[in-house]
Protein backbone atom coordinates (compact mmCIF):
# COMPACT_ATOMS: atom_id res chain seq x y z
CA UNK A 1 0.00 0.00 0.00
CA UNK A 2 1.60 3.34 -1.24
CA UNK A 3 1.25 6.98 0.53
CA UNK A 4 -0.13 7.64 -3.11
CA UNK A 5 -3.21 5.40 -3.22
CA UNK A 6 -3.60 6.25 0.91
CA UNK A 7 -3.80 9.82 -0.41
CA UNK A 8 -5.84 9.46 -3.42
CA UNK A 9 -8.19 7.36 -1.13
CA UNK A 10 -8.49 9.73 1.80
CA UNK A 11 -9.64 12.72 -1.03
CA UNK A 12 -12.22 10.62 -3.03
CA UNK A 13 -14.08 9.12 0.28
CA UNK A 14 -13.60 12.76 2.07
CA UNK A 15 -16.56 13.92 0.68
CA UNK A 16 -18.17 10.75 1.49
CA UNK A 17 -17.48 11.10 5.16
CA UNK A 18 -18.68 14.78 5.30
CA UNK A 19 -22.04 13.59 3.88
CA UNK A 20 -22.57 11.05 5.98
CA UNK A 21 -21.72 12.75 8.94
CA UNK A 22 -24.40 15.44 8.05
CA UNK A 23 -27.29 12.65 7.69
CA UNK A 24 -26.08 11.38 11.01
CA UNK A 25 -27.10 14.44 12.50
CA UNK A 26 -30.13 15.45 10.85
CA UNK A 27 -30.90 11.39 11.42
CA UNK A 28 -30.36 12.55 14.83
CA UNK A 29 -31.93 15.73 15.27
CA UNK A 30 -34.89 14.79 13.38
CA UNK A 31 -35.68 11.60 16.11
CA UNK A 32 -34.51 13.94 19.00
CA UNK A 33 -37.61 16.54 18.02
CA UNK A 34 -39.71 14.15 17.69
CA UNK A 35 -39.40 12.60 20.95
CA UNK A 36 -39.18 15.96 22.55
CA UNK A 37 -42.29 17.31 20.79
CA UNK A 38 -44.41 13.79 22.12
CA UNK A 39 -43.53 14.71 25.21
CA UNK A 40 -46.00 17.38 25.67
CA UNK A 41 -49.26 15.37 24.59
CA UNK A 42 -50.16 14.42 27.73
CA UNK A 43 -50.13 18.17 28.94
CA UNK A 44 -51.90 19.61 26.25
CA UNK A 45 -54.84 17.36 26.55
CA UNK A 46 -54.57 17.73 30.82
CA UNK A 47 -54.44 21.92 30.16
CA UNK A 48 -56.60 21.83 27.62
CA UNK A 49 -59.67 20.04 29.17
CA UNK A 50 -59.04 21.47 32.47
CA UNK A 51 -59.42 24.83 30.75
CA UNK A 52 -62.55 23.46 29.34
CA UNK A 53 -64.08 22.52 32.74
CA UNK A 54 -63.38 26.28 34.31
CA UNK A 55 -64.96 27.32 30.70
CA UNK A 56 -67.93 25.79 31.92
CA UNK A 57 -68.41 26.44 35.77
CA UNK A 58 -65.81 24.34 37.38
CA UNK A 59 -64.39 26.34 40.39
CA UNK A 60 -60.63 26.80 39.93
CA UNK A 61 -59.92 26.20 43.74
CA UNK A 62 -61.37 22.54 43.41
CA UNK A 63 -58.78 21.74 40.93
CA UNK A 64 -55.61 21.17 42.84
CA UNK A 65 -54.97 22.14 46.68
CA UNK A 66 -53.22 25.31 47.53
CA UNK A 67 -49.99 23.19 48.73
CA UNK A 68 -48.36 20.59 46.74
CA UNK A 69 -48.52 17.00 46.99
CA UNK A 70 -45.99 15.62 44.69
CA UNK A 71 -42.66 16.17 44.73
CA UNK A 72 -40.90 16.88 41.16
CA UNK A 73 -37.57 15.46 42.15
CA UNK A 74 -39.09 12.05 42.30
CA UNK A 75 -41.95 11.25 39.55
CA UNK A 76 -42.84 11.06 36.27
CA UNK A 77 -46.68 11.93 36.70
CA UNK A 78 -47.64 14.99 35.29
CA UNK A 79 -48.47 17.94 37.90
CA UNK A 80 -51.02 21.17 37.50
CA UNK A 81 -50.13 24.75 38.91
CA UNK A 82 -53.00 26.98 38.60
CA UNK A 83 -52.31 30.97 38.32
CA UNK A 84 -54.55 34.14 38.36
CA UNK A 85 -54.63 36.88 35.33
CA UNK A 86 -52.61 38.45 37.95
CA UNK A 87 -49.58 35.54 38.37
CA UNK A 88 -50.55 34.47 41.55
CA UNK A 89 -50.35 31.27 42.46
CA UNK A 90 -54.04 29.20 43.30
CA UNK A 91 -53.22 25.85 43.55
CA UNK A 92 -50.57 23.32 42.92
CA UNK A 93 -49.62 19.95 42.86
CA UNK A 94 -46.28 19.80 42.32
CA UNK A 95 -43.44 20.16 44.91
CA UNK A 96 -39.75 21.00 45.17
CA UNK A 97 -37.74 20.35 48.63
CA UNK A 98 -40.84 20.50 50.31
CA UNK A 99 -42.87 23.97 49.16
CA UNK A 100 -44.70 25.10 45.92
CA UNK A 101 -41.99 25.53 42.61
CA UNK A 102 -41.58 29.01 41.82
CA UNK A 103 -42.62 29.13 37.86
CA UNK A 104 -41.33 32.36 35.98
CA UNK A 105 -44.73 34.23 35.71
CA UNK A 106 -42.43 36.26 32.98
CA UNK A 107 -43.79 33.12 30.69
CA UNK A 108 -47.47 34.51 30.82
CA UNK A 109 -46.32 37.78 28.76
CA UNK A 110 -46.21 35.46 25.82
CA UNK A 111 -49.05 33.13 26.67
CA UNK A 112 -51.35 36.59 26.14
CA UNK A 113 -49.41 37.13 23.29
CA UNK A 114 -49.24 34.37 21.52
CA UNK A 115 -51.52 31.38 22.96
CA UNK A 116 -50.82 27.92 24.77
CA UNK A 117 -47.01 28.19 25.30
CA UNK A 118 -44.58 25.34 25.30
CA UNK A 119 -41.14 24.91 26.78
CA UNK A 120 -38.92 23.05 29.00
CA UNK A 121 -38.54 24.13 32.11
CA UNK A 122 -35.49 23.36 34.96
CA UNK A 123 -36.54 24.36 38.69
CA UNK A 124 -33.56 22.40 40.02
CA UNK A 125 -30.42 20.86 38.47
CA UNK A 126 -31.01 17.82 37.36
CA UNK A 127 -35.04 18.45 37.02
CA UNK A 128 -36.49 19.08 33.78
CA UNK A 129 -39.97 19.17 32.97
CA UNK A 130 -41.49 19.65 29.82
CA UNK A 131 -44.47 22.78 30.32
CA UNK A 132 -47.45 23.63 29.00
CA UNK A 133 -49.00 26.24 29.68
CA UNK A 134 -53.04 27.26 28.98
CA UNK A 135 -55.02 30.49 29.63
CA UNK A 136 -58.12 29.63 30.59
CA UNK A 137 -61.38 32.05 31.67
CA UNK A 138 -64.57 31.79 33.05
CA UNK A 139 -66.02 33.11 36.36
CA UNK A 140 -62.35 33.84 36.85
CA UNK A 141 -59.03 34.21 34.58
CA UNK A 142 -55.71 33.42 34.86
CA UNK A 143 -52.87 30.32 33.57
CA UNK A 144 -52.43 26.76 33.76
CA UNK A 145 -49.16 25.28 33.76
CA UNK A 146 -49.24 21.77 33.19
CA UNK A 147 -45.56 19.54 33.11
CA UNK A 148 -44.10 16.45 33.09
CA UNK A 149 -40.76 14.93 33.33
CA UNK A 150 -38.57 14.90 30.59
CA UNK A 151 -36.00 12.08 32.96
CA UNK A 152 -37.47 9.21 30.45
CA UNK A 153 -37.07 11.00 27.17
CA UNK A 154 -33.87 12.08 27.64
CA UNK A 155 -32.22 8.89 28.60
CA UNK A 156 -34.30 7.94 24.71
CA UNK A 157 -32.87 11.20 23.58
CA UNK A 158 -29.20 9.66 24.55
CA UNK A 159 -29.77 6.51 23.38
CA UNK A 160 -30.20 7.58 19.96
CA UNK A 161 -27.86 9.58 19.84
CA UNK A 162 -25.31 7.22 20.73
CA UNK A 163 -26.96 4.88 18.00
CA UNK A 164 -26.77 7.88 15.57
CA UNK A 165 -22.87 7.84 16.56
CA UNK A 166 -22.00 4.50 16.06
CA UNK A 167 -23.80 3.55 12.87
CA UNK A 168 -22.17 7.03 11.51
CA UNK A 169 -18.99 5.67 12.45
CA UNK A 170 -19.58 2.28 11.16
CA UNK A 171 -20.51 4.07 7.93
CA UNK A 172 -17.32 6.17 7.59
CA UNK A 173 -15.08 3.08 8.26
CA UNK A 174 -16.72 0.94 5.15
CA UNK A 175 -16.92 3.37 3.05
CA UNK A 176 -13.20 3.99 3.68
CA UNK A 177 -12.34 -0.03 3.31
CA UNK A 178 -14.68 0.05 0.30
CA UNK A 179 -13.00 3.20 -1.29
CA UNK A 180 -9.74 2.32 -0.52
CA UNK A 181 -9.76 -1.50 -2.39
CA UNK A 182 -11.56 0.52 -5.14
CA UNK A 183 -8.48 2.90 -5.71
CA UNK A 184 -5.69 0.42 -4.97
CA UNK A 185 -7.29 -2.14 -7.83
CA UNK A 186 -7.27 1.17 -9.85
CA UNK A 187 -4.23 2.21 -9.50
CA UNK A 188 -1.83 -0.56 -8.94
CA UNK A 189 -2.23 -1.90 -13.09
CA UNK A 190 -0.36 1.72 -13.52
CA UNK A 191 2.37 0.31 -10.62
CA UNK A 192 3.35 -2.47 -12.25
CA UNK A 193 3.30 -0.63 -15.71
CA UNK A 194 5.93 1.88 -14.80
CA UNK A 195 7.80 -0.86 -12.97
CA UNK A 196 7.94 -2.97 -16.31
CA UNK A 197 8.92 0.51 -18.14
CA UNK A 198 11.34 1.00 -16.19
CA UNK A 199 12.79 -2.29 -16.38
CA UNK A 200 12.95 -2.27 -19.94
CA UNK A 201 14.86 0.71 -20.55
CA UNK A 202 17.34 -0.37 -18.26
CA UNK A 203 17.71 -3.50 -20.07
CA UNK A 204 17.93 -1.45 -23.54
CA UNK A 205 20.88 1.27 -21.99
CA UNK A 206 23.77 0.41 -24.13
CA UNK A 207 26.40 -1.14 -22.49
CA UNK A 208 30.06 0.91 -22.32
CA UNK A 209 32.35 -1.18 -23.86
Amino acid sequence: MTKKVLGVTFLRWLPLAITIVIFSGLAYAVVQQSYRQSANDPQIQIAEDLASAIAQGQPVNQIVPPVGTTELANTLSPFVMIYSSTSTLIGSSALLDGKNPSFPTSVFDNVRAHGQWRQTWQPAPGVREAVVVEPYSGSSSGFLVVGRSLKEIEIRENQTLQLSAMAGIVALVLTYICMLFLVNSELKPRVIEEVSLDVKLTDTTPKPM
